[in-house]
């Protein structure tokens, strides 16, 4: 349990920096172009933003722990670009079906979410163990 738990906060920091690098920085520019489709940042809710990313490196690194065999980096890799290509896919072009995103935004959150996603498993690969 011990493990499991540092493995979700490494996750939850992973996902936070790289969060911050894609959104803050990589794709500034387009949600600024798009500014019409989101809330004015005074009105966005960080802390329910920074909750969703606890709850989501939580499930993320639980399923890795009790139900990946054979944890290692490698194992984490492979359940990282799996878990990301179905979350990425939903995500990047699911949005783009319901919202007037550009097809150039879902595709930035499809590959920076197989991205992230792939470090995270890493992360909770290197760190999650099976216990002796």
């Amino acid at each position: 349990m011990k493990k499991y738990l540092l493995g979700s906060l490494a996750v939850f920091i992973t996902y936070a920096v790289l969060d911050f690098i894609v959104h803050a920085v990589l794709l500034m520019g387009t949600y600024q172009a798009t500014a019409s489709l989101w809330r004015p940042e005074g009105e966005m809710n960080m802390g329910l933003m920074y909750l969703i990313t606890a709850v989501t490196a939580l499930t993320f690194t639980a399923i890795y722990a009790f139900h990946v065999r054979g944890t290692s980096v490698s194992a984490g890799v492979k359940y990282g670009l799996l878990y990301g290509i179905g979350g990425g896919f939903a995500w990047g072009f699911g949005t783009y079906a319901m919202m007037p995103i550009p097809m150039n935004l879902a595709w930035a959150w499809f590959v920076s979410f197989v991205v992230e996603t792939a470090i995270a498993g890493a992360v909770a690969g290197w760190i999650v163990k099976p216990t002796a």
